[in-house]
Order: structure tokens, then C-alpha cells, then sequence
């Protein structure tokens, strides 16, 4: 399947739930500091979801917050802290938690599923791949 993030992002958008309160994206120098922090260069197809889509709400799924104030529930930093601390391995970032399971990103930028009962094979090749087959079409 070939999707862009832009195609994903947009196709969404159109789908997710309107929340009542609308919720921060990141700008650059929020994400460079969680870069820094987290001692991961994050992939350039997850800033774009983070700064245009990450507060997204469908099909059961949200992605894990980058806020300024890190004070979100769902934070990034936490989370992947705590899945990090559950056995997901350190070169994979999480960015959705799904009942005690964690999509993550690869340092090659694939995505992988790891299950709260051990490593999965179950992978996407890319983020915007991911957003269409898994949260958008729900395979």
C-alpha cells in the first residue's frame, strides 16, 4: 500500500472525532525538546502528525501527547517511560497505547506492535501507512 502522511493526515481529519476543547500541537521547538530529552531524533513524517493531527480522537485510538507543559495524561514522555520499563525496546518510541499494548516507531521509521505479553510481529512500514490500515480502515 502506498500512502503519503499528508494523505493520511488528511483522510483523519475528516474522520475523527470533533472534541470539545480544542487540544495543543507541538511547534518545532517543543518537539526539538522532547528530542533532546527523550535522546531520539524523531522521524519526520511522526513531527508532521505530531504538529498538524496528533490530537486526533477515532476508532478507539489516540496518539500519545507532546505538549509544552507536559501535563497531559496520555504525555509522551511518561508513557514511553513507562513502556520502556514494561520491556518495549529502547530503539522503539511509543506513540499510541492500547489497553497495556504500544505501537511504536523504529529507529528505521517502521512501524512495530508490542504486546503487554511479549514483541509481536505485526508491522507497518510507515506511519502514514499505519494511520490508514490500522486507525483509520481499523485492520
Amino acid at each position: 500500500m502506498k500512502i503519503d502522511i499528508r494523505s493520511a493526515i488528511t483522510e483523519l481529519k475528516a474522520v475523527r472525532i470533533k472534541l470539545p476543547v480544542q487540544q495543543e500541537l507541538p511547534d518545532d521547538d517543543v518537539l526539538s525538546s522532547y528530542e533532546k530529552e527523550l535522546g531520539v531524533s524523531l522521524p519526520g513524517e511522526y513531527k508532521i502528525f505530531l504538529k498538524e493531527a496528533s490530537d486526533s480522537v477515532f476508532n478507539g485510538k489516540d496518539a500519545l501527547r507532546v505538549t509544552a507543559t507536559r501535563n497531559h495524561p496520555r504525555e509522551l514522555l511518561l508513557n514511553a517511560k513507562e513502556a520502556w520499563g514494561l520491556g518495549v525496546p529502547k530503539n522503539w518510541l511509543p506513540f499510541c497505547e492500547d489497553n497495556g499494548n504500544y505501537y511504536c516507531i523504529s529507529s528505521t521509521g517502521e512501524i512495530r506492535y508490542w504486546a503487554h505479553d511479549g514483541v509481536s510481529s505485526e508491522s507497518w512500514p510507515s506511519l502514514a501507512v499505519w494511520i490508514k490500515s490500522v486507525w483509520i480502515d481499523g485492520e
